[in-house]
């Protein structure tokens, strides 16, 4: 075992091996729980803000998820099968339940509940529907009907067995949000849900979060993981995927910011991992998210218009809710906190645990309160918040619950309108309408209603209305009632409204696939816009290339790559539609004027075709690359040494598969006047066979890493180029200015936590590098932290640094990343030198000998 993994385990070891005797830092009498009134005092809120009760227990218990329906009643799952002891053992008994809750006299609070279905195991998520709700529950996906019109199912009918795979709440398929696009989507998933023509059909997306789901005005999905509060697609679902050659660097599940700081205002001893130093400050408080989950786009005018379209993310452990605001960057989005210091709301109860928050018709932020003072799912209890738990008497009482609403200091309740009762024309006015609530529900009941004399004023409305969002939930409404017209779309390509041109182009992609005629008006006019469109419509056209014939395709990704190809999400975006097609491109470009010349981004861009097309394995698309590298003139030697090179880098997943046969030796390998590593020469070698030779299981690598090892490195390239070429360079030489060389680094090549530590939360100059010491201007002041990517991206960038460029060092395990983040919990500004090399050195006294 090498030495590093010694020294985490015995770490790991130490640490819990001394929690049953190590004292929490602060000694705090037990938590007793309160009475909502007496809760209701215990609340911080922003600023011009009030919070009110409006559900409590008995009524409501162990809520975890919310959602209004069309009459304004509130719809709550509740849990009640959760961690009911310290062992969770009642987590197989049917005690759960969805209730409806009414008010009834109008003054705000709840005063009817009805039960729509009991005795069920760890329900989790619902979705509304016609006549009922989609209901997730014992692992499973269930369709369940009202059928006689007193919110009691009479009906439960499984619509999918495979739903979710694993049992563990915080691990399990949950959301069932329905987006602007008519599919309900999940996280912790792969999976999406959509009813056409009355048949429910399941399809495959891209895996996201772990609990909570929202989108924006956009249709953009926003989701978290308990360790990093806020990540957003930034493009609609299933293009960046669709490509099964390529593996896409940004786009989906994009990290809106690396800020995890948190301000709770009373001290969270009660938190897993609060026995690893840094986690909690001197008083006791929690440094950092843990708990992040259920974020919620606020698409409501009800708050002042700074507050429209923030992100607001529950924090349980932390017994409070963070407020986001988000901002549009280009074609990215980006997010920060608008108070460093002070949380939009927080509490001194450490049994108010916001699980979930969601909009009502009325325009209020509702929260939902487990109010418990075990949260921690019994899977994950580690010994020292067992201890805790005990001790300060949080196991007890469970099945308590409540639900806050948040309004402007000045508010008054109102009676909810009744969409059920409303005309279609008066539902089709109400998609204009300024709050997220309304146009939402307006779009789900005309889909659900299929009144397809409504058509006209639809198309009405899209073309002539005067709120773009209104026309955008037209469209989207066109498109779940199936009546969607392509004279309507071809219009709308000319419209101001760069989401309506997109959504044009997006809308026409399943025409042009099904009529030539169409394909190839789409691809004219694609073409004739392409080189004056703007980066928003170019990546739409980019992501819809699939759809046009290969010749427009093919013309329309060359001049938007020529044009954004510095934009990494472009360069994916191109990518998703070449799936297949890889090879033809790079051909094209490879003879292309514009492509005599080199940049980084070109590199990076041709880097990725090469690995696509060695992914796909297709020996005569391989053989004849080998030829056209083996011809090529002069001015082609970048590009020469950028194919050369990504094949011999790719060359390590290629052989998992066993080596291509080829007729005969390849000319390009008797040359020896390549401008690659012999070592690199071999090892692209080592992807083909041919008569009178087979590749050696010795000759895979030129350095120390084993298979695994070399898949990681090849893996890494590819995320280096992305994210890290630009400040230290392709050739990790460094780029003046912006980041200093990574080749014989004794900082990549050194410790491999202090190099994980540096990715995980970023370093401030001055620093030494070989003996020469750099600082701004003569690079950037602060490298910024890469926390919000996973474990396995990171080990991977890491594992190629330290074996490129001359640097061998061993292989860096997702283990070792995920550790050391654990570890470091609480870190939240970047490194000094001086600092991280301190820390460094007093974790080596726990090393073995």
């Amino acid at each position: 075992m090498p030495i590093i993994r010694k020294f985490l385990l015995l770490f790991s070891i130490l640490i819990l091996s001394q929690c049953s005797e190590k004292k929490a830092p602060f000694r705090e009498d037990s938590s007793p729980p309160k009475s909502p009134q007496e809760e209701l005092e215990t609340f911080e809120i922003e600023k011009g803000f009030k919070i009110q009760l409006v559900a409590a227990e008995p009524m409501v218990q162990d809520p975890i998820a919310l959602t209004f329906d069309e009459d304004g009643r509130l719809w709550v799952v509740e849990m009640r099968g959760f961690m009911t002891d310290i062992d969770g053992t009642e987590e197989q008994q049917p005690l759960g339940r969805i209730s409806v809750l009414e008010d009834e006299d109008g003054d705000g609070v709840m005063d009817k509940s009805t039960i729509y279905l009991d005795s069920l195991i760890m329900p989790r998520a619902l979705g509304l529907i016609k006549g009922g709700a989609l209901v997730a529950e014992n692992n499973s996906l269930w369709i369940t009907k009202d059928i006689d019109g007193d919110l009691k199912a009479d009906s439960k009918v499984l619509l999918d067995s495979t739903y979710s795979q694993n049992g563990i709440p915080e691990h399990s398929d949950n959301g069932l949000l329905r987006n602007i696009d008519n599919w309900y989507y999940n996280v912790k998933s792969k999976l999406r849900y959509k009813n056409l023509g009355g048949e429910w059909v399941r399809d495959s997306t891209e895996a996201r979060g772990q609990w909570g789901i929202s989108h924006d005005d956009q249709g953009r999905l926003f989701y978290n993981y308990n360790w990093s509060q806020l990540h957003a697609d930034l493009v609609p679902a299933n293009y960046l995927s669709r490509n099964k050659n390529h593996s896409p660097s940004t786009g989906i599940d994009h990290g809106l910011t690396i800020d995890r700081r948190i301000f709770p205002i009373r001290p969270n001893l009660a938190v897993n991992r609060g026995y690893i130093p840094g986690t909690l400050d001197e008083e006791g408080k929690l440094l950092e998210f843990t708990s992040a989950c259920s974020p919620l786009v606020f698409r409501s005018t009800l708050f002042p218009e700074e507050y429209y379209g923030n992100a607001f993310v529950c924090e349980n452990a932390g017994n409070l809710v963070k407020r986001n605001v988000v901002k549009q960057n280009g074609i990215f989005l980006e997010a920060f906190d608008p108070n460093p210091g002070k949380e939009f709301l927080a509490s001194t109860d450490e049994r108010f645990r916001p699980v979930n928050s969601t909009i009502g018709p009325d325009g209020a932020m509702y929260i939902a309160d487990m109010y418990r003072g075990m949260v921690q799912h019994g899977s994950y209890v580690t010994p020292y918040l067992r201890e805790q738990t005990l001790k300060r008497d949080l196991v007890f009482p469970v099945h308590l619950g409540r639900i806050w609403r948040i309004v402007p200091e000045v508010w008054e309740p109102s009676p909810n309108p009744k969409l059920s009762k409303e005309s279609s024309m008066d539902l089709i006015k109400r998609l204009s309408h300024p709050d997220g609530w309304h146009r939402d529900m307006a779009q789900r009941l005309l889909v659900e209603r299929e009144d397809v004399s409504i058509k006209s004023d639809l198309e009405d409305l899209v073309r002539n209305g005067k709120s773009e969002l209104g026309r955008f939930h037209g469209l989207w409404t066109l498109e779940g009632m199936g009546l969607i017209a392509t004279d309507l779309l071809f219009d709308l390509l000319d419209d101001p409204s760069i989401l309506l041109q997109n959504t044009a182009i997006r809308l026409l992609e399943i025409f042009a696939l099904q009529d030539k005629t169409i394909q190839t008006k789409l691809g004219q006019l694609l073409t004739s816009k392409v080189m004056d469109a703007p980066i928003e419509v170019s990546l739409q056209m980019a992501l819809s290339g699939y759809a046009l014939n290969k010749e427009d395709a093919s013309g329309i990704l060359e001049k938007i790559i020529s044009r954004f190809g510095e934009n990494a999400l472009v360069r994916d975006a191109v990518m998703s539609s070449l799936g297949n097609r890889e090879f033809d491109f790079l051909d094209k470009l490879w003879i292309s004027e514009n492509w005599k010349t080199t940049d980084p981004a070109k590199e990076i861009f041709l880097e990725m075709l090469t690995v696509s097309i060695v992914k796909k394995r297709d020996p005569k698309e391989l053989e004849s690359l080998l030829t056209i590298l083996d011809d090529s003139p002069k001015d082609s030697d970048w590009k020469h040494q950028v194919v050369l090179t990504g094949m011999a880098i790719q060359a390590a997943n290629s052989r998992t598969k066993g080596p291509l046969a080829l007729k005969k030796e390849p000319p390009l390998f008797k040359r020896t006047d390549l401008k690659i590593e012999p070592a690199r020469v071999e090892m692209l070698k080592s992807m083909f066979s041919w008569p009178g030779y087979t590749p050696k299981l010795l000759e895979m690598s030129a350095n120390s890493l084993d298979e695994k090892g070399m898949q990681q490195f090849a893996l890494g390239r590819q995320k280096y180029l992305v994210t890290c070429a630009g400040c230290h360079g392709s050739d990790g030489a460094g780029v003046n200015r912006m980041g200093p060389p990574l080749a014989a680094s004794e900082w990549v090549i050194g410790d491999e936590i202090r190099l994980s530590l540096i990715l995980l939360h970023g370093m401030e100059g001055p620093l030494e590098v070989s003996g020469k010491k750099y600082d701004a201007p003569e690079i950037l002041p602060v490298m910024p932290a890469h926390s919000t990517m996973d474990d396995a991206s990171i080990a991977a960038i890491l594992t190629y640094i330290r074996n490129e460029w001359g640097n061998q060092a061993p292989a860096i395990s997702g283990r070792t990343v995920s550790s050391t983040r654990h570890t470091s919990q609480g870190r939240v500004y970047p490194w000094t030198a001086p600092e991280l090399i301190r820390h460094t050195d007093s974790l080596s006294v726990l090393k073995p000998n």
